[in-house]
């Protein structure tokens, strides 16, 4: 498996690294929020054999309804995520959903995400990995695992090969989604780091039922995570809040910021675990 080097001193794939931890809030609610969630996960997960980068989105431009909140923009949102990185020294993700967005976001961001509806998007995908940056491939609800050894392709013709690809579930009926455990098995015979994103898997898509919003059953996120951490994923995305239920998005897929730590603690005990007996 590939090794892909982050920063200077965060590299992910293979037993020899860290846990990469990607957490943070749906959306970027101020300044102040940001820092508030990023410190806390730093302190609480400080002791931990992790590597945490922060997530926030400017702009989350694939909500169910017109009426939901998306985020501050392009703008304001990446002189948060900015200020995030600066004060304190946390690596940063975003999701970019344009070839603008993405060219703009590389200036700031260390992680740039592609949204699982537009992982089949040549022009976007090759414009993403024009950047440089680490590219994080969301796996689309309607793609076989198999499938995004295509979209890694696209990625990788541009000269940029840090790539992670992440696995959020697939449609199992209308609104459901479903992680099949074998998905994770052959995402990661593609040959680069596979990343779980526990938190959208455990979405309900659309909004008829939710007055226009995903639901969600976060009860089942660190369940989740724990079976990631038993077929040796290299990274988790968890999506978390001081108070979920207040969320301006994805409320009900995020765990609290408070149960985070206790998430990844055990994560790591079995992610342990799995590489002693890889080695048996």
């Amino acid at each position: 498996m590939k090794e892909v080097k982050i920063t200077d001193a965060i590299s992910v794939g293979g037993r020899q690294n860290k846990l990469l931890v990607i957490a943070g809030p749906c959306q970027i609610e101020s300044l102040e929020h940001s820092l508030m969630i990023a410190c806390t996960l730093r302190e609480r997960l400080q002791d931990l054999p992790v590597n945490l980068v922060f997530k926030a989105s400017f702009d989350k431009a694939n909500r169910t309804s017109v009426a939901s909140q998306r985020g501050p923009g392009l703008e304001s949102g990446l002189m948060v995520l900015q200020e995030v990185r600066r004060r304190t020294g946390i690596p940063v993700l975003t999701d970019v959903h344009t070839e603008e967005q993405a060219r703009a976001a590389a200036e700031v961001v260390d992680v740039l995400q592609t949204p699982a509806f537009l992982c089949r998007q040549t022009d976007f995908l090759s414009a993403v990995g024009k950047t440089g940056k680490v590219v994080n491939i969301k796996k689309g609800q309607f793609l076989h695992p198999d499938d995004m050894r295509f979209a890694a392709e696209k990625v990788a013709a541009t000269g940029n090969e840090r790539i992670l690809l992440c696995e959020r579930g697939t449609c199992f009926g209308y609104r459901d989604l479903l992680v099949d455990p074998r998905s994770i098995l052959l995402l990661q015979k593609i040959g680069y780091p596979v990343v779980l994103d526990a938190t959208h898997a455990v979405q309900s898509m659309g909004g008829a039922q939710a007055g226009g919003a995903s639901g969600g059953q976060r009860e089942f996120v660190a369940p989740l995570a724990r079976v990631g951490a038993a077929l040796g994923v290299d990274g988790l995305f968890l999506e978390c809040h001081e108070n979920p239920d207040t969320a301006p998005s994805d409320g009900a897929s995020m765990l609290r910021l408070s149960e985070v730590s206790s998430v990844i603690r055990s994560v790591c005990a079995i992610r342990e675990a799995f590489f002693l007996s890889s080695q048996g």
